[in-house]
């Protein structure tokens, strides 16, 4: 009311400029998106994501046994091991995402007090992982460079996973991404479980 100006200097631009906002993972843009629009898609979102990455895992898993015949019964098994990877993606989002809240709620547990607050930094994490959308244009414009390419995306993600715990819970840099890396040592201890449990079958 003092200076007569809007607190939020995004309300009156462009929605392309403030997506290209967020996509450099500028913390003023995370902030207008989280707190000062009314966006529902992060369950959509999450679920479109989860496909992606079960779509790339299924995809290299073909790679590796590359007798297709189209009338072979082997076909519809391959079917059901993109639901595995699917589910294998889950497993590995949960755990991450379990560990970042663990890390956090240890760090810092007058951040996480109620409810509300768990459910805000639940959808700024899932809204943030966006990035994992480019799984899709990467495989399908197959290069050499595609393995470099998916770990560019998961350095984006990653970065932009510490942009949303950064402006949820307005903390400096450091705490989000020790929160990140014990996520990270969560989910690989999940799969390297996931993995022994597979090779004793």
């Amino acid at each position: 009311k003092s200076c007569q100006k809007p607190v939020d200097k995004y309300i009156e631009y462009d929605p392309v400029i403030i997506l290209i906002n967020a996509i450099l993972c500028k913390a003023q843009a995370y902030r207008h998106i989280l707190f000062n629009t009314k966006i529902n898609i992060h369950g959509k979102l999450c679920i479109f994501c989860l496909l992606c990455e079960a779509y790339l895992r299924w995809l290299q898993l073909q790679d590796s046994s590359q007798n297709i015949d189209p009338d072979d019964l082997i076909r519809y098994a391959k079917e059901w091991d993109f639901y595995r990877m699917f589910g294998i993606a889950s497993l590995e989002q949960t755990s991450f995402l379990v560990g970042i809240f663990i890390a956090l709620w240890q760090m810092r547990p007058e951040m996480l007090k109620t409810k509300s607050d768990f459910i805000l930094l639940l959808k700024a994490l899932l809204l943030s992982s966006y990035g994992k959308l480019l799984l899709i244009p990467a495989v399908i414009w197959e290069h050499d460079y595609t393995p470099l390419c998916l770990m560019l995306i998961k350095v984006f993600v990653l970065t932009s996973n510490s942009q949303a715990i950064r402006v949820t819970l307005n903390l400096n840099r450091t705490l989000p991404w020790l929160a990140i890396f014990i996520g990270l040592v969560l989910e690989n201890g999940v799969v390297c479980l996931f993995q022994k449990m597979e090779w004793n079958v």
